[in-house]
């Protein structure tokens, strides 16, 4: 049997040969550090896996979910957003629930586009913004991300004729994988270009927890205007550290959300209800673990940044996410960089042109182990004495 052209047009999985590459190195017997995944370490937090048993044991549980979620669910996000971003939403027409924030970022051109439209996208950025455009067989336009414009997209550089066939504008604040963050000036500038062109925001949320410095990242729906023109998606992957459990949520314009539920009808009945119970329980009871997180990864960074800097390793420290991206030395592509780091370190980095063309010349570094692998990176990192000279 042929797969269809459909399948065969999808982007590659970057990551997939990242790993393969770092499971090799382990094959042949050597401690691999891995900072290349953006998979979290940590456990979910007890309470949230507490929610979930006590769900489980509940025969309800275990039927088919109303096909747009719980209402408690959907109650539980609305007084999030609330509390977190002083953001008013309707649970029932500026909700909807998804399995995992990728779902959403992939199903929002099948929803909104017709094949040959245009749709804004971050270079560097996030590799499945792409899986969405193949499977509607529209159209990337990529916005350069640079460090010269602090990693935002110059909107004055789109060509008008582009503006015109554009749909949807992706963007990502905190961002992955430059690790920048978002201002309210640039999310003003960025509702009126919508308006001006009709084209939909989509903020991916994703690392909405992970501002650093005392800096709390801004949710794009802060900004006045932005539910006429866009939505946000949020993933309780990473500020939880559920990953696995695949359960986020699309919030905003009305029209968005119900193209995304009614998509989502066709596609699948509604999340295991346990899960969508638990979520709610991780977003509206304690938040201490999330500030522990926060805490956890700032001093990751600090220790990192510092490190790398002590060795002669000129690099920027992330403002938010929980990744780092750092410029390779002189003489390396970000490919040779990342290989070498591998093999002669053994340490695993991805490098940034598997993230977008403007991703060439960096590494994305993630802050996913603990701090004495990350202090043992940077001994491995000293010892190749590829730093003395910088």
């Amino acid at each position: 049997m042929k797969p269809s052209k459909l399948l065969e047009n999808l982007p590659k999985q970057f990551f997939a040969s990242l790993v393969m590459k770092v499971n090799e190195s382990i094959k042949n017997g050597h401690d691999v550090i891995n900072l290349g995944q953006g998979n979290p370490d940590q456990p979910t937090p007890k309470h949230i896996i507490k929610a979930l048993q006590n769900s489980v044991e509940n025969p309800i549980t275990h039927k088919y979910s109303p096909f747009r979620g719980i209402s408690s669910l959907k109650q539980a996000i609305v007084d999030f957003y609330k509390r977190e971003y002083d953001v008013d939403l309707d649970p029932e027409e500026e909700v909807a629930i998804l399995f995992g924030g990728k779902a959403g970022l992939v199903e929002l051109p099948l929803c909104l586009c017709d094949e040959g439209d245009t749709i804004l996208v971050p270079d560097p950025g996030y590799p499945d913004y792409l899986s969405g455009i193949a499977l509607s067989k529209t159209v990337p336009y990529t916005l350069p991300l640079i460090e010269e414009n602090h990693f935002l997209p110059d909107y004055q550089k789109i060509p008008q004729e582009v503006l015109d066939a554009s749909k949807i504008l992706f963007i990502n604040y905190p961002n992955n994988p430059t690790g920048a963050v978002a201002t309210s000036e640039f999310f003003e500038e960025t509702v009126q270009l919508a308006k001006n062109n009709q084209i939909t925001v989509c903020h991916d949320f994703a690392y909405g927890a992970f501002g650093f410095d005392g800096k709390k990242p801004i949710s794009f729906l802060q900004t006045p205007g932005s539910k006429d023109c866009g939505i946000e998606i949020y993933t309780l992957s990473k500020t939880y550290n559920m990953a696995g459990w695949r359960v986020g949520f699309a919030v905003g314009n009305k029209e968005v959300v119900s193209a995304i539920n009614l998509l989502q009808d066709h596609l699948y009945v509604s999340l295991f209800p346990a899960i969508q119970e638990a979520a709610a329980a991780a977003l509206t009871e304690s938040q201490d673990s999330v500030k522990e997180l926060l805490s956890l990864y700032e001093e990751r960074r600090n220790i990192f940044i510092k490190g790398c800097r002590e060795i002669g390793w000129n690099v920027t420290a992330p403002a938010g996410s929980f990744f780092a991206w750092l410029k390779v030395p002189n003489g390396f592509t970000s490919s040779e960089f990342a290989d070498l780091l591998l093999e002669k370190a053994h340490i695993a980095v991805a490098p940034g042109n598997g993230f977008g063309e403007f991703g060439e010349g960096y590494v994305r570094v993630g802050l996913l182990t603990d701090t004495s692998r990350l202090e043992e990176a940077i001994s491995r990192l000293k010892n190749l004495e590829i730093f003395l000279n910088i």
